[in-house]
């Protein structure tokens, strides 16, 4: 077949299910040496590599989770191997109600095809895991694991460097039947493994997706979106996701010259881009080129807010307006862009959204910064049911008293020029005695995006308030009344 459809030149293989299965053996094979350019593979492991697998999960009491998880996935080919039942059960319609009450997408094939299909399950699976051969693809290899694949796990899929050395693994968003779901998922990833074998440049996702050698760092390969760069936590937490391998979009209204340099200098590829983050159309645009001229980003961080102190009644309203539009416009711009963007792409990512202490500290110091940061944390969790089902983790960050630029910038309404700029002075005088520094909250928002944390609260205070908020909010109100 390959002489017939490419006769001069390898031709890159794409497979799926026993397809999969299938063509492993055929890129494995030496007769094929030199014919092959590149093999995608969904959902139809290697049958020799799955009786390894199993021999190596076996003897590893760490791997029996995965291995028993697998062998519950696949009592179906132990069903397959009885004599006649099979068959009465497929003949009788009985077999596909039962496989479309478990996924919605599997595919009805004719009677005569899924008869004829036992055949394939009784002829090798016995011989191919008891006895499995040393087989090794010396050609690129990208596997992609669906994230809900009902009969293949993914750690039977895609723990194949020792037989691929040449190995990029994407996990995807989606069941066993994703090509059919969302063939262009499956089309994107092959393309670019395809176009990155012939010569292109290799793109974000293949990057990330390197098993060997693996991309340094905690998110090597990873692309990282921070708003609010420019300083304070948000350049903290840009030098963070640089320091461990990633690259780095920075945005802000504020010159981006200086901590784009630090970031070059820890080796990382940094995008720069000025935009106000409470500018639907600005972000709507942002949003735009940087996927097409970055590529979509593993993780966003909406970090940019501005601060707003001063009583309900003494707080006009163009600061009402200003607050909201740049700390709750801005978050919630940043999460809908660029979370359709990640369910799109259908390769997982996160979102962290800086909240607040204040989020849950009722006060009458700073009403309106902390009405918006209540709206961002459940904003947040609203948005973390939702994207559950596409594999995209959200996270909320609610630090307490950081040593940032915040409080030296804060409005406090009803002051005049004079009074503004001695609070201004006073607070930020507290937050430097505080002497909190913003690399702590960056640390502990890489955290949250490596163990997909919900809410995470950095510093003693913030984890003191968020305790009597939940257990005692009385106390709080009371305090509230005497400040």
């Amino acid at each position: 077949m390959l002489d017939a459809v490419c006769p001069d030149r390898p031709a890159h293989l794409l497979a799926h299910d026993w397809g999969s299965v299938q063509t492993w053996h055929a890129v494995t094979d030496e007769r094929l040496r030199g014919r092959v350019a590149s093999f995608t593979s969904v959902s139809g492991p290697c049958l020799d590599h799955v009786g390894h697998w199993f021999r190596t999960g076996l003897r590893s009491p760490s791997q029996w989770g995965a291995v028993l998880k697998q062998a519950l996935h696949s009592t179906y080919v132990g069903f397959f191997q009885l004599p006649v039942v099979p068959e009465l059960t497929i003949r009788s319609g009985l077999l596909a109600r039962i496989l479309r009450s478990s996924d919605p997408e599997e595919p009805a094939p004719s009677t005569s095809d899924a008869v004829h299909g036992l055949n394939l399950y009784r002829a090798n699976m016995t011989r191919r895991l008891s006895r499995p051969a040393e087989r090794y693809a010396d050609v690129p290899v990208q596997v992609l694991a669906p994230a809900r694949d009902a009969y293949v796990t993914p750690p039977m899929h895609t723990r194949v460097e020792r037989w691929a050395p040449d190995l990029r693994v994407r996990h995807i968003s989606g069941g066993h039947w994703v090509p059919r779901a969302a063939p262009e998922r499956i089309a994107r990833a092959a393309a670019e493994l395809v176009d990155h074998v012939e010569g292109g440049r290799q793109a974000r996702s293949l990057k990330r997706a390197r098993v060997a050698p693996r991309p340094v760092g905690r998110f090597g390969g990873r692309l990282a979106l921070v708003t609010g760069a420019a300083s304070g936590i948000g350049r903290a937490t840009a030098l963070a996701f640089a320091d461990e391998g990633a690259d780095v979009v920075l945005a802000d209204v504020a010159p981006l010259g200086p901590v784009a340099e630090e970031v070059r200098a820890r080796g990382a590829e940094v995008f720069t881009h000025t935009v106000d983050v409470s500018d639907a159309e600005a972000m709507a645009a942002f949003a735009a080129r940087v996927a097409a001229e970055s590529g979509v980003p593993d993780i966003v961080v909406n970090n940019a807010g501005i601060g707003m102190a001063g009583s309900i009644v003494d707080t006009t309203l163009a600061d009402w307006e200003r607050v909201v539009d740049v700390n709750l416009w801005g978050v919630i711009h940043g999460s809908r862009l660029f979370a359709r963007q990640l369910v799109e792409l259908g390769e997982g990512g996160h979102i962290v959204n800086v909240s607040s202490m204040s989020a849950y500290l009722p006060n009458t110091v700073l009403p309106a910064y902390s009405t918006t940061k209540a709206a961002v944390l459940h904003l947040t969790e609203c948005l973390r049911a939702e994207l559950a089902g596409a594999g995209v983790g959200v996270s909320a960050v609610c630090p307490g008293v950081v040593r940032t630029a915040i409080a030296a910038t804060t409005t406090f309404s009803g002051a005049d020029a004079t009074a503004q700029e001695a609070k201004r002075r006073e607070s930020d005088r507290m937050f430097a005695r505080r002497n909190f520094p913003p690399e702590r909250v960056a640390a502990d928002i890489l955290r949250a995006v490596e163990r997909d944390r919900p809410v995470v609260r950095p510093s003693v205070e913030a984890k003191v308030v968020g305790a009597a908020a939940r257990f005692t909010p009385s106390l709080l109100r009371a305090a509230a009344r005497r400040i």
